[in-house]
């Protein structure tokens, strides 16, 4: 059966195109559940509009599918709470 952790590990290669850095870096991923070899994400993006979010989900499907003993994986979006970078990652990214 995968890990919470073994997902995560796993989904760091996904990296946001403009932003660069990776979506679990990030603090985009905000659960993972897993029920046997079915896991389910919910995760959010930097924006609504994000133009490269459905090729991002479909990214994050992919790399999570690759985990050893997932079978299927649901994305679940959502908007609330919305995302808002951490000050260690406004430091990163030269934020105030």
């Amino acid at each position: 059966m995968p890990t919470k952790e073994q997902v995560l590990e796993a989904l760091k290669i996904v990296v946001d195109p403009e932003i660069q850095i990776d979506i679990v870096t990030l603090g985009l991923i905000y659960r993972v559940d897993i029920d046997g070899n079915k896991i389910k994400i919910t995760m959010t993006l930097t924006t609504p509009n994000c133009p490269y979010g459905p090729q991002l989900l479909n990214q994050v499907k992919s790399v999570a599918e690759k985990v050893e003993g997932v079978e299927s994986t649901e994305i679940n979006v959502v908007w609330e709470p919305p995302w808002q970078p951490s000050e260690e990652l406004k430091a990163m990214l030269g934020i105030n």
